[in-house]
């Protein structure tokens, strides 16, 4: 049976999220309110159109949306590409194992196709994925599953045949709803976030071996 295993990026290939964290406080000064971490780190794995509006919401702003998604697209490119940035210890790796053992490999982030093209060209592992979805493919965001259905649609293969890796709660939730298996990856850059839901939680790319790939799908861990 064929298998698919789907990578979020931002906290799972790289470690961005200081990075996105950095431009969002930047755009919070300017605007002249304060964000709390704790409502900062809820939007962890979301769109950014999902982020801005909501915080539009919450503060009462009276903003140009795509204005202000603009801003962000530039200003988080121009840190990727003024930075010295490498792929998370072990996730290469893993995708070498996932490759050689006929393991399909999709990408599902949140993230615009220009800062995932940059990324994946910088760390040269393009040529791992069958499919990469990005938030500007589908028209619902995470938590909303369909970004990891149509992943699993884009490859051909079940979803209860497809383990999603996550760092965010938004992204496991999405999974789970999607009718996937779930490994939660520990990244403390991330925020505290709320990981219980998750089949799985790892702190270490080394902790997934193939048995334990194996042993997921056929609902062998408890």
């Amino acid at each position: 049976m064929k298998q698919c295993v789907i990578f979020d990026m931002d906290g799972v290939i790289i470690d961005s999220e200081p990075l996105h964290q950095s431009c969002e406080r930047a755009i919070f000064n300017s605007l002249g309110i304060s964000v709390t971490d704790e409502v900062h780190h809820s939007f962890t794995g979301c769109t950014d159109e999902l982020m801005w509006s909501r915080i539009a919401d919450i503060y009462g702003l009276s903003v140009n949306i795509p204005d202000i998604i603009h801003t962000k697209k530039s200003l988080y490119l121009t840190y990727l590409k003024e930075k010295e940035i490498s792929p998370i210890a072990g996730v290469v790796e893993l995708m070498n194992r996932l490759s050689d053992n006929g393991i399909f490999i999709a990408l599902a982030s949140s993230a615009p196709h220009e800062q995932i093209d940059h990324i994946l060209d910088v760390f040269h592992i393009k040529h791992f994925f069958h499919s990469i979805i990005s938030g500007e493919d589908v028209t619902n965001g995470k938590p909303d599953p369909e970004i990891f259905l149509t992943a699993a649609t884009s490859v051909g293969i079940e979803p209860a045949s497809c383990i999603v890796i996550e760092d965010a709660y938004n992204g496991i939730i999405a999974a789970k709803s999607a009718g996937m298996k779930c490994i939660a990856f520990h990244n403390p850059h991330s925020g505290n976030q709320d990981l219980t839901k998750a089949d799985l939680v790892v702190t270490s790319f080394d902790e997934i071996t193939l048995n334990l790939l194996s042993a997921i799908c056929s609902e062998l861990l408890s």
